[in-house]
């Protein structure tokens, strides 16, 4: 070989070398253990990686704090149907907290009429009144996933009308022709992290009841039913899982035996109540605005965008890092609202009969204090 062919064969072979490295991190990184040793248990974090995504974790500076009292909103306002129950001041606070966590460019037209703030003109004040009260379940029945912490729209929004991290059902992609069935795999997916796995794992799992675990109890076939394809599509669901939060398996399973419940750290109940959560929502809240969404906001099968892991968490094992914001808003947010209970007005005295008996001017209006009833949409 000649010394000039050597040498391109050698500058070929560092060039691949580059290209490989070049999907590995650089270090240092960091690891944090998080079970006992030799099993395997620890996180690897890269401090570049966690920085940036602080920044991208931030969060808001709350709105000031309304003054007490005041006069119930729905008594004030109209067609008020979710957070009527608020005084008049934490309604309009909660009003501007919305709008900069979720259309700050926009404004309050982004769902509102500004001719006639009360109608439901728009389809996004509709959605925004069901994503309320979707808030509000979540931080009131969803407390062994969500904690205290909870959630509040900024969780996913991020200043964005439309959430960065949604997904819509896919068609039915299996088939290749000659090439045969490619079990919707081996396409570019971000949403798995480009894994040659099927690309939609959200619609078995996170929208239907597929079940996810399909390690059998045994070796033998009569213990274990599942197939290696039908594996593939929980390894798809544990990768965007694994990605979403900036973790690795271990985060939730024991490696000595990732099935075995009794040797797993807590965040793997937490995932599992996640996994519910999602579902739930998914069916109760998101599809039914199916008929709300017009055609060019859904997805290529005509069906409503919908959540998954990274909708919330975003890179973040807790997203925004487990910043309390409901704390700040828990009355709106926190628990479904009692409307107020508003007599109707008083029919005219008829002739020669004498008028009913004046009130107090300053007489509060009567409020339900039944906490547990759930506002109409």
């Amino acid at each position: 070989m000649s010394q000039t062919g050597y040498r391109m064969k050698t500058l070929l072979a560092l060039a691949s070398a580059a290209l490989l490295l070049a999907g590995c991190e650089r270090p240092p990184v960091e690891d944090v253990q998080h079970g006992y040793r030799g099993t395997g248990m620890v996180q690897v974090y890269n401090p570049r990686i966690v920085a940036e995504q602080a920044t991208h974790n931030a969060v808001p500076a709350a709105q000031p704090a309304a003054a007490e009292g005041g006069p119930i909103a729905g008594t004030i306002y109209q067609n008020v149907k979710v957070l009527g129950g608020l005084s008049i001041g934490e309604f309009n606070r909660t009003m501007l907290a919305m709008t900069s966590w979720v259309a700050p460019k926009e404004g309050c037209a982004y769902c509102h009429n500004p001719a006639n703030l009360a109608e439901d003109s728009k389809y996004q004040k509709v959605v925004a009144r069901r994503m309320l009260e979707m808030t509000q379940h979540i931080n009131s029945t969803w407390k062994p996933h969500v904690q205290e912490t909870g959630v509040t729209c900024y969780t996913c929004h991020r200043g964005q009308p439309v959430p960065a991290n949604i997904w819509y059902t896919e068609a039915d992609n299996t088939a290749q022709g000659g090439m045969g069935n490619r079990a919707g795999q081996n396409r570019s997916s971000a949403a798995i992290n480009g894994a040659s796995l099927p690309g939609d794992p959200f619609t078995p799992f996170l929208l239907n009841a597929e079940p996810i675990r399909i390690e059998g109890t045994t070796a033998l076939a009569p213990g274990n039913r599942k197939s290696i394809k039908q594996g593939e599509w929980t390894f798809a669901l544990m990768t965007h899982m694994s990605q979403s939060l900036g973790v690795n398996c271990t985060y939730c399973h024991n490696s000595r035996n990732f099935a075995e419940w009794t040797q797993a750290p807590p965040q793997r109940a937490v995932a599992w109540h996640g996994i519910r959560m999602a579902r739930e929502l998914n069916k109760d809240y998101l599809q039914s605005l199916t008929d709300v969404f017009p055609k060019e906001r859904k997805g290529p099968l005509g069906d409503v965008a919908k959540l998954n892991c990274a909708t919330c968490h975003q890179g973040a094992y807790k997203p925004l890092y487990g910043a309390p914001m409901l704390k700040d808003y828990v009355t709106a947010l926190g628990a479904p609202i009692a409307a107020p209970v508003v007599a109707p007005p008083a029919a005219a005295p008829a002739e020669g009969e004498a008028p009913p008996a004046e009130t107090s001017s300053t007489q509060a209006p009567a409020v339900a204090t039944d906490k547990t009833a759930k506002p109409s949409g």
